[in-house]
């Protein structure tokens, strides 16, 4: 038996309409507002998430990229950014020339700690990039109360967070922009693929300029811009997928609900979710004393547990911070991910339990 972490639900649907587009041969558009697809598509996650505006792109470190770039992110600027996250989140920062700062997070659901987060503010702060790790929903409330102070712009990192909400509100729509992944592992996909909302028709010009060399009409750069679009293909994948996505977020819940029941009984923390908070549960992550013991046997069970991070940002070989963060460095050290995607039965479910009991 074996069960893998996460795993793209992919149907028939999609590979028809992959069919067809390749057939008709409109692969991708250069225009201003992207091919159909890619509009369609984006209507539909401004429906979900309830935005005014969504701006598709090809992968989610584009959608942090083309955010920072709207924000006129530059060199000498500073952007705080928990290290207990994807690589992806300092280096979208680095690539504009600005430094990542490096915050520490809270034991409760290993996002941003905001006290942490206002001892870190300067001059030079620009951006605040709070990320939803695991579908947690950062403190939003406190963020915004330290932001508002010092006028610091905020834009969600919000790529394992998608269908996750706070008092019914959609992450990604706090504040002035929300960025979404759509690799294969997360809750749903276009292959690769990102996007980002706003509700700012100005941050939403600049986003379709950003993601096309600068243009509007063609051959016409207004602004520094990159080749950032979404193709047609994945774009049609993603509009299929969208469509499925409230089943394919009930199935998780149903899982989760599931495992926590069975694990109810043992000695590990099992996630919590906070008053208000809907998580999407893109991971379903528990903290062991004894971790790597447990993921190994679990591994070679053929349960595919992981641990997203091992390795703090800060504690890479290229960014080697010399930055103290004891709550960061303690959950890379602690923290394990169970399988819980749609394709996860009842029986898995039962099957990693039992395995988890006997392993401890």
């Amino acid at each position: 038996m074996k069960i893998p972490i996460n795993i793209p639900f992919v149907g028939k649907e999609e590979i028809s309409v992959v069919t067809s587009i390749l057939k008709n041969g409109a692969l991708t558009s250069s225009a201003n507002q992207g091919g159909k697809h890619v509009q369609d598509f984006e209507k539909s996650v401004s429906s979900f998430v309830n935005s005014k505006y969504t701006v598709a792109v090809n992968s989610g470190t584009a959608a942090l990229q083309a955010a920072l770039y709207a924000l006129d992110i530059k060199h000498g600027d500073e952007v705080l950014i928990p290290s207990f996250t994807f690589v992806a989140t300092a280096n979208s920062v680095l690539s504009t020339g600005a430094k990542p700062v490096f915050v520490d997070i809270l034991k409760d659901n290993f996002t941003m700690d905001p006290d942490q987060l206002q001892k870190k503010i300067t001059k030079k702060t620009k951006a605040i990039v709070p990320v939803h790790l695991y579908g947690n929903v950062a403190y939003l409330d406190k963020i915004s109360e330290i932001a508002k102070k010092f006028n610091i712009p905020i834009i969600e990192d919000s790529a394992q967070s998608l269908g996750s909400t706070f008092k019914n509100k959609h992450t990604g729509t706090f504040f002035e922009m929300g960025c979404y992944s759509m690799y294969p592992a997360k809750v749903m996909t276009a292959g690769e693929g990102g996007f980002i909302v706003t509700n700012s028709k100005k941050l939403r010009d600049k986003l379709l300029m950003i993601r096309n060399h600068g243009m509007v009409k063609g051959y016409d750069s207004r602004m520094l811009g990159l080749n950032l679009r979404l193709p047609e293909i994945n774009a049609a994948i993603a509009k299929i997928q969208m469509k499925k996505l409230p089943k394919f977020l009930q199935a998780r819940q149903k899982n989760a609900e599931l495992l926590t029941e069975l694990l109810s009984k043992s000695n590990l923390t099992l996630p919590i979710q906070r008053k208000h908070e809907k998580v999407n549960w893109y991971l379903y992550t528990i903290t062991s004393p004894k971790r790597n013991t447990l993921l190994k046997k679990l591994n070679e069970k053929g349960i595919g547990a992981a641990s997203y991070y091992p390795i703090p940002v800060h504690k890479t070989p290229f960014y080697k911070s010399k930055t103290k963060l004891p709550m960061t460095e303690w959950a890379a050290s602690k923290v394990l991910s169970l399988p819980i995607h749609p394709k996860v039965t009842s029986k898995n479910i039962e099957f990693i339990s039992k395995s988890i009991f006997e392993i401890l």
